[in-house]
């Protein structure tokens, strides 16, 4: 059961991140036809071959997103998903995308998360509470605004800051080898020209100095917000033999879903991407010792570290000495977010986008210049949403 790697990623559609963003304010729709078109040509397909779209909320529409990007983009499909998983978006899309075209529901498949600024609205409506709890819904009869907002426990800061509260209690906690993954992976994205800190190394000292946002976790262990945003496109292979591009195909998945807020937990350092990860490498038929790369969903330190073990490259509270006795960085013995993640390339809305899809795609193509690892045919790409509350995973391969 599962997929048989008939499904590829054959195009890829990135603006650059940036912190500043000075340049033309466009609608979520015109974005999203942008990065189709940019994606298309990459992939060197036509506007006329689409029949799948998976998309994530737009600004201009709080309902029936998927038909108003179609109506918008002129294309009639058979194959339409809006997915709702938060910092795991992307993963969802790609495996949901590669499984319909292996169904033979639709052949060309374009997943997209767009997060540059839109046109201020002239008429804006009250600020949703949500906008000040984060992750927690205030709404009335969700168990986040009646036991956790009330009490404090409240958005993403404080719920990781938990998590690595609790993992330093039962493991130990070494906050030199956290701030060297951080080091490591802003080292792959001052290389990369399409990050908000190309070019801006950092060290150790930079990362411990910087000021303590919730403890343990300091400022550059947190992602930036940043403009940008991306797309892929997939293609069945019969298509994807054509393209312009070595396709990457989809060869393993997994999704898992537990709790809302971390106030539920059974256990805070066993995180649901274990479950997901165990499935995507079953399915692919790899172990986690045969990937040429990890793409690991960072919007904080300790969400890579817990990833790394419950993924299985590392035993459970191992996780710290695997980062001090590994060389993360794109020409290391074990590459770690080759594009910087989004430590380093900054978090571009929609929680966190498609960079990490994107550089798995991008160095599987052998097109991540002088970030390319030599030899890469197998990636692990990973995605987060909430406070670890649905983790998806993908294994992703040469065709």
């Amino acid at each position: 059961m599962g997929l048989r790697g008939d499904a590829a990623i054959v195009g890829i559609a990135e603006y650059p991140h940036t912190r500043k963003y000075d340049g033309e304010r466009k609608f979520t729709l015109s974005q999203w036809a942008e990065l189709t078109r940019m994606a298309l040509h990459d992939a060197g397909l036509e506007p006329e071959q689409i029949d799948g779209v998976c998309c994530s909320d737009i600004r201009e529409a709080g309902m029936f997103t998927p038909a108003t990007i179609v109506e918008y983009l002129g294309r009639p499909v058979n194959f339409a998903e809006r997915i709702d998983l938060g910092g795991a978006n992307a993963v969802g899309m790609v495996w949901r995308a590669a499984a319909a075209i292996e169904l033979g529901i639709c052949d060309v498949v374009v997943c997209a998360l767009p997060s540059l600024p839109t046109p201020r609205d002239p008429s804006p409506p009250p600020p949703s509470p949500e906008m000040f709890f984060g992750a927690s819904s205030a709404r009335w009869g969700s168990p986040q605004g009646e036991f956790d907002i009330p009490y404090g426990n409240l958005a993403q800061n404080c719920g990781y800051a938990m998590i690595a509260q609790r993992y330093g209690a039962q493991y130990g906690y070494d906050a030199e080898a956290m701030a060297k993954l951080v080091v490591d992976q802003r080292t792959s994205g001052a290389a990369n020209p399409n990050a908000a800190f190309f070019r801006s190394p950092v060290t150790v000292d930079d990362v411990l100095g910087s000021k303590v946002i919730a403890d343990p976790l300091h400022m550059l262990e947190i992602v930036m917000p940043v403009a940008g945003g991306g797309a892929v496109v997939l293609a069945s292979r019969e298509i994807a033999e054509r393209c312009n591009h070595r396709p990457v195909r989809v060869t393993g998945f997994g999704e898992h879903l537990t709790i809302k807020t971390p106030t539920y937990a059974e256990d805070l350092c066993v995180t649901p991407v274990g479950p997901a990860s165990r499935q995507a490498f079953a399915m692919a038929g790899v172990v986690p010792g045969e990937v040429d790369a990890a793409e690991i969903y960072d919007c904080y330190t300790i969400t890579v570290l817990l990833t790394l073990e419950d993924a299985g490259f590392c035993a459970k509270g191992e996780g710290m000495r695997f980062i001090r006795e590994h060389d993360l960085t794109f020409g290391g013995d074990f590459p770690l977010n080759t594009h910087g993640g989004q430590l380093s390339m900054g978090q571009a809305g929609a929680a966190g986008g498609m960079t990490q899809v994107v550089e798995a795609a991008r160095q599987l193509m052998g097109r991540a210049d002088v970030r390319q690892i030599a030899g890469c045919n197998t990636v692990y790409v990973s995605g987060t949403g909430g406070v670890m509350s649905e983790q998806s995973a993908l294994i992703l391969q040469g065709g």
